[in-house]
């Protein structure tokens, strides 16, 4: 088995793998399959070891730290730089059009401006000076988010469509989940950044992989290896095939073909994702409210009185009043400091 062959096993595995966990992040297969796997682990690995595993995991997803922002920036400073020192310097000597050339560095500053405004701004934490004003924002709608409730964390009263993040420990406004790339809950002050910071890092690989597949395809017509032959396993006189090519361009150009290979199944992830992100504002949702979505668990939900014989509520986005005016929402959102100048004039 060549390897393309095993490349794009891997690659089918991948994202069957990405595919598979989104479908059952939403039921309780995900958790079952988590429990047998623990279970396994258990049975397989040292105590000792488990325990630096669990304090590892734990530092790693449930504490605030900035090793994933590290990480972010080193994988992209890594990329950005065998861009440069492999594509950006044989596509100037093929002539080609350096606005062309520059745009994923154009992406790149935007990018890492909206990066540090994701990771810097408050994304609407409640505190006691701004709980009133937030617990006028949203209507409740009495399934997901009853009245009267309050965070047993930060003992403040919990408005609409709020959640208590656990890593950060505070109450955050319009919760949408917390993202360990930028340290930082996404919440209504900060989604709009976050939008904008997903959009260019999508486009930014997107733009990576189209000129590296320009390069490629233009080496390919220039030295004319299309027409080229090959002997076969059987000593057979062969016409340079699809496959055949890809595999003599990755003995040939390695670290481009990989670099190929890498950013292809980054856009195609990223764009997986942004559509999602860009689904629910459209829609007025968050990835809280999403996940949580199908619970018809006005039944089971403790905080919800209800007689017995009253039958169960499906959850229904009532935040949704058309696109323009969901985006506007998000990318004007609701502030106490904006509310104010709004009045005085």
């Amino acid at each position: 088995m060549d390897f393309l062959v095993l490349f794009l096993c891997y690659l089918a595995l991948v994202l069957i793998g990405v595919v598979m966990i989104c479908i059952c992040s939403k039921t309780h297969h995900l958790k079952g399959l988590v429990r047998r796997g623990e279970q396994v682990i258990s049975c397989i690995v040292p105590e000792c070891l488990q325990r630096a595993m669990q304090r590892l995991l734990h530092y790693l997803f449930h504490s605030r730290n900035h090793t994933f922002i590290i990480l972010h920036v080193v994988l992209q400073g890594m990329v950005y730089a065998e861009y440069t020192w492999e594509i950006f310097d044989y596509c100037q000597e093929l002539e080609f059009s350096l606005d062309y050339l520059l745009l994923p560095y154009l992406l790149l500053i935007v990018n890492l401006v909206f990066f540090t405004l994701t990771c810097a701004t408050n994304p609407g934490i409640i505190t006691k000076a701004n709980e009133l004003f937030f617990l006028q924002v949203y209507e409740y709608d009495e399934v997901m988010f009853p009245k009267n409730v309050r965070c047993s964390s930060c003992d403040l009263r919990k408005p609409a469509r709020s959640k208590h993040c656990s890593v950060c420990n505070w109450c955050v406004h319009r919760f949408d989940h917390h993202c360990v790339w930028v340290n930082n809950c996404i919440g209504a002050w900060n989604t709009r950044y976050f939008l904008i910071y997903l959009l260019t890092l999508t486009a930014s690989a997107a733009s990576m992989a189209i000129v590296s597949t320009a390069f490629l395809v233009h080496l390919v017509v220039v030295s004319e290896l299309y027409q080229e032959t090959y002997i076969d396993d059987l000593g057979r006189f062969q016409v340079m095939d699809t496959v055949f090519l890809i595999q003599y361009l990755f003995l040939t150009f390695p670290r481009i073909v990989f670099l190929l290979g890498f950013v292809m199944i980054l856009s195609f992830l990223l764009g997986g994702y942004l559509c999602f992100v860009l689904y629910l504002a459209a829609t007025n949702q968050t990835t809280n409210e999403w996940y949580r979505g199908d619970w018809a668990w006005c039944q089971r939900c403790p905080l919800v009185a209800r007689s017995p014989s009253a039958e169960p509520q499906v959850y229904q986005n009532i935040h949704s009043h058309g696109l323009w005016s969901n985006l506007r929402e998000i990318f004007l959102p609701a502030n106490p400091h904006y509310e104010k100048k709004k009045k005085y004039e």
